[in-house]
């Protein structure tokens, strides 16, 4: 059976929504948000009542905290 590896890249800017961010963060919704109100991962900028967006660079720098921390 053939496997397929699909790489997604990572804008250089803008803004991700949920299920973009969660593809390079791997855990589930429900961490996330906790984590937010923790104060471990960064707040979303409402875009409408309905709609919450990260900033490229804030979840780059997210990646980056965690890459240091396994290397400790």
């Amino acid at each position: 059976m053939k496997v397929q590896i699909t790489t997604v890249k990572m804008p250089d800017t803008g803004f991700l929504r949920l299920p973009e961010v969660l593809t390079f963060i791997p855990i589930s919704k429900s961490t996330w948000w906790d984590g937010i109100q923790k104060g471990k991962f960064p707040k979303g900028i409402k875009l409408t009542a309905g709609v919450t967006a990260w900033k490229v660079e804030d979840i780059r720098k997210l990646i980056e905290e965690f890459s240091h921390q396994e290397a400790a």
